[in-house]
C-alpha cells in the first residue's frame, strides 16, 4: 500500500471495526449508551492501530509491521478492556473478555476482507496479463 491510500485505508478500517463491533457488542446484549461508548472507544484505538503498522511497512518492511501490529493489538486490547471496565453500564462478561472477543472478531474478519481484495486483484492481473499476452502473439 502507499501512503497516499492511507486515508481511505484508515475510514475503511475504521468503518467495518465499528460495525463488526457494535453488532457483535449488540448480539451480546449490550444496547444504546454502552454501544456508543464502545463506538468511541473504536473511534480513538483504531487510527492508532491501523496508521503505525502502515508506516512500519511501508518504511521498514513487513517483519517490523507485524511486531508493530502484535503490539498494538495487545496493547489495544488491555486499554479497551479497562476503558470498558470504567464506562460499560451493563457488564454482561468480563470487559477485558468483551474487548478480546470484539478485537478478535473484527481482526479476522478485517483479515479475510482484506485477503479476497487481494486476491481478486492477484486474480483479474492474471487474467488481464493473460489476454495482453494472447492478443501479442496470436
Amino acid at each position: 500500500m502507499r501512503l497516499s491510500e492511507l486515508p481511505y485505508y484508515m475510514v475503511k478500517c475504521l468503518l467495518l471495526t465499528i460495525l463488526i463491533e457494535t453488532f457483535i457488542a449488540f448480539l451480546l446484549g449490550y444496547r444504546k449508551k454502552d454501544l456508543l461508548n464502545i463506538v468511541l472507544v473504536n473511534i480513538v484505538t483504531n487510527p492508532i492501530v491501523v496508521t503505525i503498522p502502515v508506516y512500519f511497512n511501508v518504511k521498514h518492511g513487513v517483519f517490523e509491521r507485524n511486531i508493530s501490529l502484535a503490539i498494538l493489538e495487545i496493547t489495544t486490547l488491555f486499554t479497551e478492556g479497562f476503558i470498558y471496565f470504567k464506562c460499560l453500564e451493563r457488564r454482561k462478561i468480563n470487559p477485558f473478555l468483551l474487548s478480546l472477543l470484539l478485537n478478535l472478531a473484527s481482526y479476522l474478519l478485517g483479515v479475510f476482507i482484506n485477503w479476497k481484495e487481494v486476491f481478486y486483484e492477484k486474480i483479474i492481473l492474471f487474467i488481464n496479463r493473460y489476454y495482453y499476452f494472447n492478443t501479442i502473439y496470436n
